[in-house]
């Protein structure tokens, strides 16, 4: 009985070390790149939520922080724009693809918010308190950064109920966290407040403020233009008929997910948010 314990606790923790290894290594070969946009302003990817960074001189403004196990690479991703310390971050929403870095990189920086985000990660006992917001919005507030400016805009409850947009109007540049998923059927998450149809208005709404020229960051995916947001809105408005008019005709959520939506929108699947997940966020919308 004594071995058979013994040997039960030792496979437990052989587990747990192999767990560990596996989350410390599971970004061994990802690289963090920044592209020049303009004026100082670089769209950053590695994994995750795309990031947006103000590499002045005088100081670092990060927009958005992907995981913890990337920090460092990030952190010296950004000493190749600027040798200057981190002195703001903000946080486009909540999830942890976005903040999940907080802490380890910004733990000493001003940390900026809607408050929704800040009331929902303090109530995560797994999130690090030295990562929660500092500085919390819930109205348009223009900041500036060392001579760049942003107009930081909280958003009807869409993606999550604390999303912002974070424009540069002199740059012409949006950042659009995850109210836009370039190519990709996007994620609702209707658990923190998400709402498919305000999801659809506020990215019309984008497309009302921005010209053919305006770089738009997305939360996920390459860096696009209007163009690319006028693909996604007529994506979602087309889907979200096919479905209305199905779950009308009285056809079940089963039976579209076995029908699906057409061969035409089979390139907007991918492995987090698939046609059948689409299709029942889609569902689960229509009254």
């Amino acid at each position: 009985m004594k071995l058979t314990k013994t040997l039960s606790l030792f496979t437990g923790a052989a587990l747990l070390l192999c767990s560990s290894v596996a989350l410390a290594n599971r970004f061994a070969d990802v690289q963090v790149s920044a592209t020049p946009l303009k004026d100082n302003v670089y769209m950053l990817t590695g994994a995750g939520g795309n990031m947006a960074a103000v590499a002045a001189p005088q100081g670092v403004l990060l927009i958005d922080s992907q995981y913890a196990e990337l920090a460092e690479k990030i952190r010296a991703s950004l000493k190749t724009l600027s040798p200057a310390e981190l002195t703001t971050l903000i946080n486009t929403h909540m999830h942890g693809d976005h903040v999940g870095g907080n802490a380890a990189l910004a733990a000493q920086a001003d940390i900026i918010a809607h408050a929704n985000v800040k009331t929902r990660l303090a109530g995560n006992a797994n999130f690090d308190p030295a990562g929660l917001p500092k500085t919390t919005i819930t109205e348009k507030t223009t900041i500036n950064h060392f001579g760049v400016e942003l107009v930081l805009e909280p958003m009807p409850a869409s993606h999550t109920d604390g999303d912002l947009l974070i424009w540069f109007p002199a740059q012409n540049i949006v950042h659009m966290g995850d109210l836009m998923f370039q190519g990709r059927f996007p994620f609702v998450d209707t658990n923190n407040g998400g709402n498919v149809q305000q999801y659809i208005e506020n990215t019309r709404y984008v497309i009302s403020k921005i010209d053919e020229r305006t770089q738009v960051i997305p939360g996920h995916g390459e860096l696009t233009n209007k163009a690319g947001l006028q693909q996604e809105l007529a994506m979602m408005e087309q889907t979200l008929a096919l479905v209305t008019a199905a779950k009308q005709q009285g056809v079940s959520e089963a039976e579209l997910i076995a029908k699906g939506l057409g061969d035409e929108f089979k390139a907007w699947h991918w492995n987090f948010i698939t046609e059948e997940r689409w299709i029942k966020t889609l569902y689960q919308a229509v009254p």
